[in-house]
């Protein structure tokens, strides 16, 4: 009875995994809208456009920065390190998963205060361009910690920010070229999650205000924290 019990439970535990992926893969969309958008054309959570950017920035393209694109890659790198001393160093199990998006609330309720203390969020950029660095930071270690989190949750085919290899891999697979079109529906989850984050971040940052994306990614990573405290999301 238990051997029978045994791959519902896994099936299970994989659901679980991919709903707090997809919900970190929508949370990167909010994100890098704001970063994007709002603080002067730089990526927080992509760091394959955020280098082509900082290389852009040096060639001398103008309203690229490089010192924020190398400040927001020094970030993501950083909050990679942090996230993997938190899994060295916190217990097996949920433990680990709460400290690691602990943190990462911690650290876009930061971006989040110093937005909205700065006023440095906009499409115009804020009033003085040293006040990004104070937002982007935080944001790049919020998202390099989420990466590196989302790394070890470890379910195939569902990347919360980078989703060229996914949708690479999903078109060789299908069926219509002539592979097996296995996990169809998880393979186009990350995608349209980021989609779906990117397109409200955006609409709220250029129609609403300019904080809303933000905040909402703070509220997303809170709702994250809360369904792994109350056990929903993986053990892991």
């Amino acid at each position: 009875m238990v051997a029978s019990e045994e791959p519902a439970d896994r099936s299970e535990k994989t659901d679980r995994r991919v709903w707090l992926l997809m919900a970190m893969a929508g949370l990167t969309g909010l994100v890098d809208a704001t970063s994007y958008l709002g603080l002067g054309h730089v990526f927080v959570a992509n760091m394959t456009g955020n280098v082509v950017f900082l290389a852009f920035a040096l060639a001398g393209a103008p309203s690229l920065s490089a010192d924020l694109s190398a400040l927001a890659l020094v970030g993501f790198l950083t909050g990679a390190a942090l996230a993997g001393r938190i899994g060295r160093h916190s217990a097996p199990g949920r433990h680990w998963l709460l400290v690691g998006i602990g943190t990462q609330v911690i650290l876009l309720g930061a971006a989040l205060l110093a937005a909205a203390l700065t006023d440095a969020v906009g499409t115009g950029g804020g009033h003085d361009p040293r006040l990004r660095y104070e937002v982007v930071v935080p944001l790049a270690m919020a998202m390099g910690l989420q990466h590196a989190t989302a790394r070890r949750v470890a379910v195939p085919d569902v990347p919360t920010n980078v989703l060229t290899t996914t949708l690479t891999g999903l078109v060789v697979d299908s069926r219509l070229a002539g592979g097996p079109g296995f996990h169809v529906p998880r393979r186009l989850g990350a995608p349209a999650a980021m989609f779906g984050g990117a397109l409200l971040g955006g609409a709220c940052l250029l129609h609403v205000a300019a904080l809303v994306p933000l905040a909402l990614a703070a509220a997303l990573a809170l709702a994250c924290l809360l369904a792994t405290a109350l056990g929903r999301p993986p053990d892991a």
